[in-house]
């Protein structure tokens, strides 16, 4: 299997002027190396496969349509080691869950990235990515409030048609 390296992911955040500080950080096959081995488990060609897959991506995805994408790429996963590598990912805060349609969850990489702010119209399942630039400010407010540092934050709007 010929697996392209994974290059770092640079994470975006406003600095104490105002100002964006790029920060780079650790590369995602590193993390997600450092939590399998951490939970007993090995960083198999096919994790390796399905990481470099969903970070190419960049995108809400569901485990079927990542399966479609790994076979149209020609890499054979099952179902099973998808959902596994899934749960695998958000347990070490890669990717998140996003659940607006009630028969599927989406995800979206998580880790190193600025958040997406989403507006979804439950209806059509439109997904609308939002710009909310006030929502870390806000976010780190609260959080210094309460004398906590902020790790992240997730906002998603869910809304019907008229």
């Amino acid at each position: 299997m010929n697996l392209r390296p994974i290059a770092p992911i640079q994470s975006e955040s406003a600095g104490p002027d105002g100002t964006d500080d790029m920060r780079i950080m650790e590369p995602l096959c590193a993390v997600f190396r450092r939590h399998l081995k951490g939970v007993g488990q090995k960083y198999t060609p096919e994790r390796a496969q399905i990481l470099d897959t969903l970070i190419r991506m960049d995108d809400l995805f569901e485990a079927e349509g990542l399966q479609a994408k790994l076979k149209k790429e020609g890499f054979r996963v099952s179902k099973a080691t998808i959902y596994r590598t899934i749960k695998l990912l958000q347990d070490a805060g890669i990717i998140q869950k996003i659940v607006y349609d009630s028969d599927q969850a989406h995800f979206q990489l998580a880790y190193g990235r600025r958040p997406k702010e989403l507006l979804i119209d439950i209806g059509s399942g439109q997904v609308i990515p939002i710009e909310v630039p006030e929502l870390a400010a806000l976010r780190d407010a609260l959080c210094a409030r309460h004398g906590l540092k902020p790790a992240g934050h997730r906002f998603v709007i869910f809304a019907t048609g008229q």
